[in-house]
């Protein structure tokens, strides 16, 4: 599932194999943008900013793309075939002359002046991988709604970008508190805050490395990644007691009963 970790490891992998070069190809597959001549135009670069991908081009230009759930860029050598997924699923091709960026089921996929990013991104919070991270400004963001769910705070791109479903999970069973707990009823909520903020950063920046891998406990033996998330019915790594799963803002959501106390569906 891309998370702000992924989605900064795939900003990486793209500017490393399109920036300063000219495009030979560029085929938007969305009817808005699908005239758009791109050909031609030097990549600039390719910056994360939360979950969001922004590709400057040559000309004041911004490709802008969003991963959702399952949306994925693959890189192809030239003359390799694609994969990915079927033709029907490609949003975008963006090619040079050493390699093939292929957009796959992008739910966001816009050209914009770069001038013009801030309508696309401006909304967000702090981002937790980005040169604007400001871990004091993310928790007074989470503190602003006192009776707003921990999980719900957590996943609002608004008080700190990057969270997504398997982050909430884990913060919240580090935090010791369900994901309903209402962040103003946090055991010392403003100090919870700030450490929920440290602890976000921290794990992102710890998982953006080339393994692949996404570790919240420090292991990377097989089913010992994460502590609750995806583990239903399976042993809490820390006490032993079977992971439960229910629905919150309709994407399913993981707690230990024992170890995490506070409200639950």
């Amino acid at each position: 599932m891309p998370e702000g970790d992924t989605v900064h490891r795939v900003a990486a992998r793209l500017h490393a194999a399109l920036a300063g070069r000219p495009l030979t190809r560029a085929d938007l597959r969305v009817p808005r943008f699908a005239t758009a001549d791109l050909t031609g135009r030097t990549v600039l670069d390719v910056t994360p900013r939360g979950k969001h991908l922004l590709a400057r081009l040559e000309g004041g230009l911004t490709l802008h793309s969003h991963l959702g759930m399952d949306g994925a860029w693959r890189l192809f050598a030239p003359t390799e075939k694609w994969r990915g997924g079927p033709a029907h699923e490609i949003r975008a091709v963006l090619a040079t002359a050493d390699a093939t960026a292929v957009g796959y089921r992008l739910p966001v996929l816009e050209l914009l002046r770069t001038a013009d990013e801030h309508q696309a991104v401006g909304h967000l919070g702090p981002d937790l991988l980005g040169t604007d991270w400001d871990p004091a400004r993310a928790a007074a963001n989470l503190l602003t709604d006192p009776a707003r769910p921990l999980g719900e705070a957590l996943l609002d791109q608004r008080n700190l970008a990057g969270i997504g479903n398997i982050y909430k999970a884990e913060l919240c069973f580090m935090a010791r508190v369900t994901p309903w707990t209402p962040v103003g009823d946090l055991p010392d909520a403003e100090a919870t805050a700030v450490r929920l903020a440290g602890a976000a950063h921290r794990l992102l920046r710890a998982n953006i490395g080339d393994r692949g891998i996404r570790s919240t406990t420090g292991s990377h033996r097989p089913g010992r990644e994460l502590f609750v998330y995806g583990r239903t019915r399976r042993p809490c790594l820390r006490c032993g007691t079977p992971v439960r799963q229910a629905p919150q803002d309709d994407r399913p959501t993981y707690w230990c009963p024992r170890c995490q106390s506070g409200p639950t569906p």
